[in-house]
């Protein structure tokens, strides 16, 4: 018998938009979440350079590197670790889930929504899932409410609860009082938080409050290249380990990773050496791309909550998550009762690709999408940005679910 894995939605849509395209079908691509900004061009540089550098490194990453990832993050927001504390890999996805390889059998703690892949790693890793419930009018985020009353269905000894902010699918995150309140929960509960923050760096107003401040007895800080820097393809990903970590649980993750990876592919480790230089240096480039997101991610909330579709505005990141319940049975009389149904029809009708509620943890009968405003070319730094200019898909595109959503 095998396992029975599916292909990860986010990447399931990619190729199904690429397929329709190729059969010259106009798609206006909002399903898969990658920047289209460039990485700078120092970093594309120090790439290029390093082409000849086919040499492994250590498992857990070049040192130089390392010292630089910490340096960043320390200037970035105060976030504290030690570079021997610091594990690198390809893409902080391959890192997560060795994570929870580490443990033999676990309660894992997943938010619904949530990015696609966290429910499946648990899977696969053998572990019971035990979903905490969010709302719309709770702006989707994880409460200690829902913690404590989730600690109800635990089967197994250990804890390892997945918080994810900015987040993905909503563009949210939360603030210091909420995270405070989130840390003294899980610390009287005795749970390992992995703390995914790969969109941290593109927190609007570029103040993102990393979990591991507040709760540093027992959180791992997930983030990496993807996103901040537009380097979703290159494949590097970062993972901050808590200072008393058990050593025999650091040994572990380092074990998985030689037996699975074995190392971050080499030249995108010069590359990054220089991405992860100074974070001074590198903060106009992060308020370029922020600045243009949040005016994106304005547009579309404000058109969208206009024609009655629930929307909260992003924080961060590229994604927002549509909650089409304001249509429930008129979409019911024309046979779209799932959020399938209602991104199939979506996509046939209009060409509008969007991820259904039902990949990011909810039932099928939740009609609500994810929506990543990603499907235009980034313009140059030095140029004036124009929404309708340099964003027409996206504008199009979120006037086509507008209108087809106010035909029922």
């Amino acid at each position: 018998m095998y396992r029975q894995v599916e292909e990860s939605q986010t990447l399931l849509i990619n190729t199904r938009s690429k397929e329709l395209i190729a059969q010259n079908k106009k798609i206006i691509k909002f399903g898969f979440g990658q920047s289209p900004f460039l990485p700078p061009t120092e970093v594309m540089d120090a790439l290029k350079q390093a082409v000849h550098h086919k040499e492994y490194s250590s498992v857990q990453g070049e040192l130089k590197l390392r010292e630089h990832i910490a340096n960043f993050h320390l200037q970035h927001n105060g976030l504290k670790v030690k570079p021997e504390n610091i594990l690198l890999g390809p893409g902080s996805k391959i890192l997560l889930f060795n994570i929870l390889m580490a443990f033999e059998q676990a309660d894992v703690f997943i938010a619904a929504p949530a990015w696609v892949s966290y429910q499946p790693q648990a899977k696969l890793a053998g572990h019971h899932i035990i979903k905490l419930n969010t709302s719309f009018e709770e702006r989707w985020r994880i409460t200690p409410k829902a913690i404590q009353e989730a600690t109800n269905k635990k089967e197994h000894e250990a804890s390892i609860m997945i918080l994810n902010h900015p987040g993905n699918p909503d563009g949210l995150t939360y603030s210091g009082m909420e995270l405070r309140a989130i840390a003294t929960a899980c610390k009287a509960l005795d749970i390992l938080v992995i703390s995914d923050e790969i969109y941290g760096l593109l927190d609007f107003n570029l103040s993102h409050q990393s979990f591991a401040n507040f709760y540093p007895e027992k959180t791992i800080t997930t983030t990496g290249l993807s996103k901040w820097c537009g380097a979703g393809g290159w494949r590097f990903g970062t993972a901050f380990l808590y200072d008393d970590i058990e050593p025999a649980f650091k040994q572990a993750l380092i074990g998985i990773g030689s037996e699975t990876y074995s190392c971050a592919p080499t030249p995108i480790q010069i590359a990054a050496k220089v991405a992860y230089q100074n974070y001074t240096h590198t903060l106009p480039y992060l308020k370029w791309q922020t600045d243009i997101l949040k005016r994106i991610g304005t547009f579309c909330v404000e058109r969208l909550n206009a024609a009655n579709i629930k929307v909260h505005s992003p924080q961060g990141g590229f994604y927002i998550f549509l909650d089409f319940s304001f249509f429930t049975e008129k979409l019911a009389a024309a046979n779209i009762s799932t959020s399938n149904q209602l991104c199939e029809q979506l996509l046939e009708r209009t060409g509008v690709a969007l991820l259904p509620a039902s990949a990011f943890g909810f039932e099928q009968g939740f009609l609500a999408t994810r929506l990543a405003f990603v499907d235009f070319e980034a313009p140059l730094m030095e140029s004036e940005f124009d929404l309708n200019q340099d964003c027409p898909k996206v504008v199009e595109g979120i006037e086509l679910i507008c209108n087809w959503i106010a035909a029922f």
